[in-house]
């Protein structure tokens, strides 16, 4: 299979976020579909596609934890340590995320690059947010400038898909976008420990 050229996939990928397009990328972990998590229409198309209720939230990337702390009120200082100390991938819920509100009926949604959508926040404020240990996906949410949604390129209730091959033809046409399969070599194919954090240094494993 041929080299993917990753400067050019990084501009092409670039550029349909930027314009509140959704595309389907290999992460850390496993093939996600991604967007802008600060654009809550792009975040919307992104439930539609995985034909999942939007009430429920959405793990996001983040380049570094410099990011992280522009979309949260407070980093707990455990989390700090955590990532310090990972050698794997590891999803942090974080409290406290600084998000648009929801519209009223009718009205429409509000894009803020400095908020989160408000569709990707659980209900009770947190937020699921993963610093990936693939480049790629480093380099791609560095050169977004926020963080970007990273949900498993599955119809809702479906298995994940762990390679390529196994992303449903109804998932691969309905983005606007598909990263080069060959990059998918830096993922491990394995879901990743989920954190939940409290403000007062609470900790809750999920996941393993």
């Amino acid at each position: 299979m041929k080299k993917a050229d990753i400067p050019s996939v990084l501009s092409e990928a670039l550029d349909v976020l930027r314009k509140g397009g959704v595309i389907l990328y290999p992460t850390d972990t496993i093939w996600g579909i991604g967007c802008d998590a600060t654009d809550p229409d792009a975040v919307r198309r992104v439930y539609g596609i995985k034909r999942r209720p939007d009430a429920k939230s959405l793990v996001l990337l983040a380049s570094d934890l410099d990011m992280v702390a522009r979309y949260i009120q407070k980093i707990p200082d455990i989390a700090i340590d955590l990532v310090d100390v990972n050698d794997k991938p590891m999803t942090i819920i974080y409290p406290g995320a600084v998000c648009t509100k929801a519209p009223a009926e009718g009205e429409p949604a509000v894009k803020d690059r400095w908020h989160l959508a408000y569709n990707t926040v659980a209900e009770d404020g947190s937020v699921g947010i993963r610093i990936p240990m693939m480049d790629f996906c480093k380099e791609l949410v560095r050169r977004l400038g926020r963080p970007l949604v990273s949900t498993s390129a599955n119809i809702s209730g479906e298995p994940s898909p762990k390679a390529f091959a196994d992303i449903p033809e109804e998932i691969r046409s309905a983005v606007d976008y598909v990263v080069a399969p060959q990059l998918e070599r830096e993922s491990t194919g394995l879901a990743s420990q989920i954190i939940k954090l409290g403000l007062d240094g609470e900790v809750e494993i999920i996941r393993r």
